[in-house]
Parts: C-alpha cells; structure tokens; sequence
C-alpha cells in the first residue's frame, strides 16, 4: 500500500510515518519503480506507536514493544522488555504527578493567604474548603454569563402588610438583632441563600439553579450603595442567610461591609413567614429576596431578585421613587 494509505489505515498523518521511517521503526520495501510499499505489518507497528503515545510513551521508547511483534508475539507487550517500558512511563508519570501535586499545593496556599488577605478572621484549616466543594474557585465577585433567570413563581405574593415576627437572630456585631424591633423607619434586609469561600468552590449544578449564584456580587453592590440607600430613607440594611455567624463574619471582614450580616441557621424567618426556600444538596437553603420592613411590618417585597450584582441600585431605586411620609 502507498504512504496515504497505511496513514488512513492506522490513523496518524503521512508526516507522522515518515518521521517512524526515519527513525527506523518502519522499514518498507522498495518497488522496482522506487516508490515506497508499505505492507499490513507495517500499519500493524504505526497504529502501536499511535497507541502507546496516547499512553504517554514517546516514539522512541516504542522499540521494545515493536520488537516484540517482530519476533511473533501476539500482543506488543507479551516480551518482558515491553512491561519494563510500561514501568519506565508510570514512574516518570508518578514522578511528574508528585511535582505537579506540590506546585498545586504552593499554588493553593497562595490563593488562600491573597483571598483573606484583608479578612481578620484567620485562615480556614487546610482540610476545610467550604462547605459545599472543595475545588478551586473561578471569581465570586463577577457573574458568569447566561445564568438562568429565576421567575416569579408567587411565592412572595403573601408577604407585603405581615407583620415581622418575634425573631431574634444573631448579628456579626455579637449582638442579638430582633428583626421585630428594627424601628419606626424603613429597614432593608436582603435575605440570600449563602455566600462562598473566594479559595472554595460550591459544588456542581450551583449555577444552574436560577437565582442561586452572585450572593457575594450581591453584598459587594449593597456595600458600594450603603450611604446612598441610608440618604433616600433607609435607616438601616442587613444581609441575611442561614450561614453561622462566624462563616458571616469573615465575609464582613473580608468585604469590607459597612453592615451587619444576621444568621437564621435554622431558617425560623422563613417558618414565621413562609419565606420560598430551597433545596441544595441535602441543605435547605434562602431564596434570594429582599425584605422592606416599616412599623414591624414588611412594607415591600423585591422578589424574583435578578441580577444580584445590581440589586442594591434596584432598591435604591425603589427608595427614592417611594419616599416615606
């Protein structure tokens, strides 16, 4: 067969057999025209040097299994010279996984000392990579694109006149917050399902529940906004989850937040209220939504919230086209 053929026959390139020839892997006989004749032992050989590079084993390391097919063996590697060249790759590749392991894990700690740089919380255990993943994470503080958009499926119709209930709930200040006893003026609270660790990923599927992703996006535009929404008339913002306080805590140290974060671990506002939860594995969690609460009574519900990053101007928004009397 001519060149073009063995190469289609065991799947490399025509470049590639030449370079085989070259090295003397393949020896095709000439014809009386001096053209090349390649036979099917030879496609034989090609399609194992195809295989044994994919196994990471280079083209000049094939020699003892092609030798082994030369003398007759069935299999290229039933010749004792063939299992010491697999030994040979796993080694090397043992080799390269350890350094790349190491390099991962100076990569790691450099991650986890820049990411709470600014925290005065210290740094988790190295065995803790949150609670939800343990994967390296891509960037909590932009959205990724073409995340889906939650609808508004009335689960927050019921919500705007109750009265809040008897609740106290503990604050990243150490104090109790009574979210009954918030005052005369209007308090905004933005209720989110949980915010991630910046050396920490959430695991799998996050992203595709709409409204989970951008809990810390969210705080970041709370933060940038805070002084804007305290002069249109909000005497008071707080962040709510049913994290614990000390995971909350190191996101106010971390973010810099100019507001306190309130945890309800077990989620006794959304008993009280019947606020829309959901399901992630295993742990139920906060649906995103934005309470107004005025005189112990839940004034205005923002409810789907979409885009997170952006929610704070939407409130912001909402305050100054609805000034208080």
């Amino acid at each position: 067969m001519k060149i073009g053929e063995l190469a289609r026959c065991a799947g490399v390139t025509i470049k590639a057999v030449r370079y085989y020839e070259s090295l003397g892997l393949i020896t095709p006989r000439r014809l009386a025209n001096g053209y090349r004749d390649y036979t099917e032992d030879d496609a034989r050989l090609v399609r194992e040097i195809r295989i044994l590079g994919s196994l990471g084993i280079p083209v000049e390391r094939t020699r003892p299994f092609l030798a082994c097919l030369a003398a007759g063996r069935q299999h290229a590697d039933d010749c004792p010279e063939s299992l010491a060249g697999y030994r040979e790759a796993v080694d090397e590749l043992t080799e390269r996984i350890e350094a790349l392991t190491a390099r991962r894990a100076i990569l790691m700690q450099h991650l986890r000392q820049a990411a709470y740089r600014n925290s005065g919380i210290p740094l988790p255990d190295d065995g803790a990579h949150g609670e939800y993943g343990e994967h390296p994470m891509s960037d909590l503080y932009r959205l990724p694109e073409n995340l889906p958009v939650p609808e508004d499926d009335g689960a927050a119709d019921h919500l705007p006149g109750l009265k809040v209930p008897r609740i106290e709930l503990s604050s990243t200040t150490g104090e109790k917050v009574g979210i009954h006893a918030l005052g005369t003026g209007r308090t905004i609270v933005y209720v989110y399902p949980l915010t991630g660790r910046p050396d920490a990923d959430l695991s799998h599927g996050w992203d595709a529940i709409p409204g989970a992703r951008g809990c810390t996006a969210e705080a970041c535009d709370f933060r940038d906004h805070h002084h804007e929404l305290l002069a249109a008339g909000a005497q008071g913002v707080f962040g709510l989850s049913s994290q614990d306080t000390g995971y909350q805590r190191e996101v106010v140290e971390r973010l810099r937040l100019p507001f306190a974060m309130l945890s309800d671990p077990r989620l006794s506002l959304a008993a009280a209220l019947g606020l829309p939860t959901f399901a992630f594995d295993g742990v139920t969690l906060f649906k995103r939504l934005t309470l107004v609460i005025r005189d112990e009574a839940i004034e205005h519900v923002f409810y789907p919230v979409f885009p997170p990053d952006a929610h704070a101007q939407q409130v912001l928004a909402w305050l100054r086209d609805n000034p208080a009397e």
